[in-house]
């Protein structure tokens, strides 16, 4: 499988990649295309002297390339940035193309992180991204409770729950069976889109009560 990820230089994609690299193609995006080459071939570099030989690769392009020839697109974009990102990006994708969105409407605040969305009155990530979706049902959101920091790590165990939500449950599957693929991490199916709220809003949930609390890099598991 192609799997593209559009912010792929920044820490949620340098972990994504290196997880997924051992068994699909993964396409790391940037607005420039050499600084996209150059994270893949460090990232490439990291996965052999983790894993050896893998049956995936690493590769760079840039971000329109990367969008037209990904068969799963992972927007690890800042939520700013969707409308100037997506706009541009996701008429390029493909039909049958299934899109994740981790992305937290979240801003730091003298109380803490809160939800913009709340905040502000603007809206939630998944409603944001899919305005621009050809079909809508191709996006499902995820990934919003896992540590950056233990991700980027592909010798550190995790032992995460993974909330899913999306409208169409072959797309909900296929981003299932990925998460499924990174030991530790289990999927947990919550709905349609329009409950996306409810995943985002754990984003500064957790983070307030790591800083709070001196927690270290905390996520969700239901017990």
């Amino acid at each position: 499988m192609k799997i593209g990820i559009i912010g792929g230089t920044g820490g949620m994609g340098k972990g994504f990649a290196l997880r997924w690299c051992k068994k699909h193609e993964i396409i790391i995006g940037s607005r420039d295309a050499e600084r996209a080459i150059s994270a893949a071939n460090e990232y490439s570099d990291l996965a052999k002297d983790t894993y050896g030989n893998v049956d995936g690769k690493i590769l760079g392009r840039d971000n329109i390339s990367v969008a037209k020839e990904s068969q799963v697109l992972i927007l690890a974009i800042p939520y700013p940035n969707i409308d100037s990102i997506c706009s541009q990006l996701l008429p390029e994708i493909s039909n049958e193309c299934v899109v994740i969105s981790p992305i937290v409407p979240m801003t730091k605040t003298d109380v803490g992180f809160e939800c913009i969305s709340i905040k502000e009155n603007k809206p939630f990530s998944h409603q944001a991204v899919e305005k621009y979706m050809n079909d809508k049902t191709k996006l499902v959101s995820a990934f919003h409770v896992i540590s950056e920091k233990k991700l980027i790590n592909p010798t550190l165990s995790l032992d995460y729950d993974i909330f899913v939500v999306g409208d169409d449950m072959n797309s909900v599957k296929v981003v299932n069976d990925l998460i499924n693929e990174i030991e530790g991490l289990r999927p947990i199916y919550l709905g349609g889109g329009k409950l996306s709220y409810l995943v985002e809003m754990c984003t500064p949930l957790l983070l307030n009560a790591m800083i709070r609390n001196k927690m270290k890099n905390p996520g969700i598991k239901i017990i």
